[in-house]
């Protein structure tokens, strides 16, 4: 008699243990229903990037001295110089420089430590594409400067929270 009384209260409490939980849930369930849907329409809105985003890096050949250091910086050792010694005036002439943002990390270490400051990051993050080979972007293409979310008059903005 006495095991079927301390079974009947063992089975209350669980039962109002469980009784707790779903309550628990449901209330979670409609703290979440007073909330704004977080969910934008991609093509047509697009979040801006916080203010340091790490984007696709922007190159300028110009101001590249060919030193390097954005190479041995790279934990991948991904930026690809091409230089020749200029006879006549005895320095570094850059030829060519890419990178390949298949594989690059967007670790920002070669924006970092450039001393002429010809890398920057941008914020532009749409980079897919359906050959892999694409994504080598060579000093040209790293030249371009990209569209800014903000100014594209065609899509609707939406700051990120």
């Amino acid at each position: 008699m006495f095991s079927t009384v301390t079974g009947f209260m063992n089975y209350s409490e669980q039962a109002i243990q469980a009784a707790r939980y779903i309550g628990q849930g449901f209330m979670i369930t409609l703290y979440h229903m007073n909330r704004l849907p977080i969910t934008i329409q991609y093509p047509y809105e697009k979040l801006i990037p916080s203010e340091r985003f790490r984007g696709r890096i922007h190159f300028e050949f110009d101001k590249c001295i060919a030193c390097e250091v954005c190479v041995r910086v790279c934990p991948i050792n991904l930026p690809v110089v091409d230089w020749k010694v200029g006879i006549d005036i005895g320095k570094k002439r850059l030829q060519s420089y890419s990178i390949d943002f298949g594989i690059c990390i967007f670790c920002g270490n070669c924006v970092e430590y450039c001393p002429t400051n010809c890398l920057a990051m941008t914020e532009e993050y749409e980079l897919s594409t359906y050959d892999r080979h694409e994504l080598n972007y060579d000093h040209i293409a790293l030249g371009r400067l990209p569209i800014s979310v903000i100014e594209d008059l065609t899509i609707r903005t939406v700051p990120s929270s």
